[in-house]
């Protein structure tokens, strides 16, 4: 498996990760024993970033995934969040970032986890209450007594992480990416880029749309989060499905699947670009492992990115309430 540097404090890790998200919330009916064979496979092929939070299934992918790589630990890096919480009523869209919370949330997660050290721990959420340098400081002071090795930050704007960077060595920001949501190339990734800041995409096939599985939204069940994105709602599905055409005609060329495509324009992004498709079923996990291997020539990424400019997907990418807690 290739490798990729994240930051610039020693972070290296494959290609291309697993994320666990799905494993235990929001997409399809869960699976634990799959999951975990699909865990075991990843680490069989070279997959050594594995990301959870402790927002996913309430802490229950934490301990899926804490199980998985059990006996197997020194093989992998274990990534996890903090910070995404739920009101009671599980209203999602709130964040805590108060240092004070901080180390009791890493330790929860490292029981969870059943392990020693995290090794990338990220703030899921900016919490637009406190002033980031405290608390990238608490997560700073976690690297010191050796419970966490790097750090990074998910979803946050690019003065939030040149502020954060400054007051402790950030390491990696992830945020959503791939053909339908580029926004991230107008700021973020020239900033990352100049700060020596790994970058991480989360759902870099669309949530599944951009593997063209997905005929109607009957193909999600009832339960399925899904149903809750603007993208995947009336109108807007029917649009976002047209677009898939594109990638369909250069997989057809290249003799590959459409999310092999997609996947494969994400990795030529950059050398410091490590996507994490998620899944939870070993077929799906070895195809996307594949577009590693697949290079798209210089004509293939034009032709996608003109059918995919920035802007075009049909909706946001989130609900209006949550939308209101990224980039800040």
């Amino acid at each position: 498996m290739e490798k990729r540097s994240l930051g610039t404090q020693g972070l290296v890790v494959s290609a291309i990760g697993l994320g666990c998200s799905g494993m235990s919330s929001d997409y399809g009916v869960p699976d634990d024993q799959e999951s975990t064979a699909t865990i075991y496979r990843a680490i069989d092929l070279g997959v050594t970033l594995f990301d959870t939070s402790d927002a996913y299934g309430a802490g229950h992918n934490e301990q899926l995934l804490g199980a998985g790589v059990r006996g197997r630990r020194r093989s992998v890096l274990i990534a996890t969040k903090f910070g995404n919480m739920r009101g009671p009523n599980g209203e999602r869209g709130m964040a805590n970032g108060r240092p004070e919370y901080i180390p009791q949330a890493c330790e929860a997660s490292l029981k969870r986890l059943g392990t020693d050290v995290i090794d990338l721990y990220y703030q899921h959420r900016v919490d637009p209450a406190v002033p980031i340098e405290d608390t990238v400081g608490a997560m700073g002071r976690l690297v010191e007594q050796g419970k966490v090795r790097f750090i990074g930050l998910c979803e946050a704007g690019p003065a939030t992480i040149r502020r954060a960077h400054a007051a402790f060595p950030v390491s990696a920001v992830q945020i959503e990416y791939s053909l339908w949501s580029r926004d991230v190339e107008e700021e973020v990734l020239p900033l990352v880029r100049e700060l020596g800041i790994g970058f991480v995409p989360y759902s870099p096939l669309g949530r599944g749309f951009l593997t063209g599985a997905f005929k109607s939204r009957n193909d999600l069940i009832p339960s399925d989060r899904r149903h809750a994105h603007p993208r995947f709602q009336g109108e807007n599905f029917d649009g976002n499905l047209r677009l898939i055409a594109a990638i369909e005609r250069i997989a057809t060329a290249k003799g590959c699947k459409i999310g092999q495509v997609a996947l494969a324009w994400v990795l030529s992004r950059g050398e410091t670009i490590v996507p994490i498709p998620g899944t939870k079923r070993r077929t799906y996990l070895e195809e996307n492992i594949a577009a590693v291997s697949i290079k798209l020539t210089p004509d293939e990424i034009a032709e996608l990115e003109r059918a995919f400019p920035k802007g075009v997907a049909a909706g946001t990418r989130y609900p209006e309430p949550q939308l209101k807690t990224l980039g800040i």
